[in-house]
């Protein structure tokens, strides 16, 4: 069978159709919800708060090292530190089973979308939270002082002044996550989501013809790769015009 005939015999492109709108559900509210919560994690990462520096007042010239340790411990990089480097140091795959069998393992009626979304959430998340950590790394640490004498809180200065740079700077890296978040929803089919990969499976199963629907498939991903990464690298490029005005 020729390649139309395979795709487009009775019917068969929809599941294609099906699959792909599954796969861009899946990818929006991933890299939506990455995007929220690797935001939180890099403020964490970056973050200076020490809840035991009143402890600083106990010390005397020669301090315990333990007791340094303690005034200049930050459990909330600490936490972000631990979070990253498990979720980056672990297969997708591995946190997609774990969510699925584990996590949800006893509740079946929890729709299988909303499963792998928060898999893929909290998998993004900590890239994400990386790459906006160093957008706010790459700013001048001379502007979030000049902002904290001028009467700003940490906060203020953090979110009007060294946010909106951070984000500005990180974007060819947000860029390229949500690319591979989008590739990488293809291993939904592992927990039975129905995603553009599973229906390019069942059209071989039901034709017996591998190539033909892998093709459309792999066309499918290409092309929504290309269209999102020139809107979103228009966006970019409109921004730094704006800023250069």
């Amino acid at each position: 069978m020729n390649f139309f005939e395979v795709i487009f015999g009775n019917g068969r492109w929809i599941y294609l159709w099906h699959g792909l709108e599954v796969t861009i559900v899946l990818t929006t509210i991933s890299v939506i919800v990455g995007l929220f919560l690797g935001l939180i994690l890099a403020l964490l990462r970056t973050s200076r708060a020490t809840p035991f520096a009143f402890l600083s007042h106990l010390q005397k010239k020669k301090t315990s090292k333990l007791l340094r340790y303690i005034t200049a411990f930050n459990p909330f990089q600490v936490f972000a530190q631990i979070y990253i480097s498990l979720i980056r140091g672990t297969p997708v795959l591995v946190q997609l089973l774990i969510m699925y069998y584990v996590v949800f393992g006893s509740m079946r009626t929890m729709p299988k979308l909303i499963i792998a979304a928060i898999a893929f959430a909290m998998n993004s998340a900590a890239y994400i939270a990386e790459i906006i950590r160093g957008g706010i790394e790459s700013v001048d640490k001379g502007q979030l002082e000049a902002a904290r004498s001028l009467g700003f809180s940490h906060l203020q200065a953090m979110y009007y002044i060294v946010l909106p740079q951070a984000l500005k700077n990180s974007m060819p890296g947000l860029i390229g996550e949500g690319v591979t978040m989008f590739k990488e929803t293809s291993i939904v089919g592992w927990i039975g989501l129905s995603d553009l990969m599973r229906g390019a499976d069942d059209i071989r199963s039901l034709t017996a013809t591998a190539f033909q629907s892998l093709v459309a498939a792999a066309i499918l991903y290409l092309a929504l790769t290309l269209i999102f990464s020139k809107v979103m690298f228009r966006l970019e490029k409109k921004l730094n015009n704006d800023e250069e005005k």
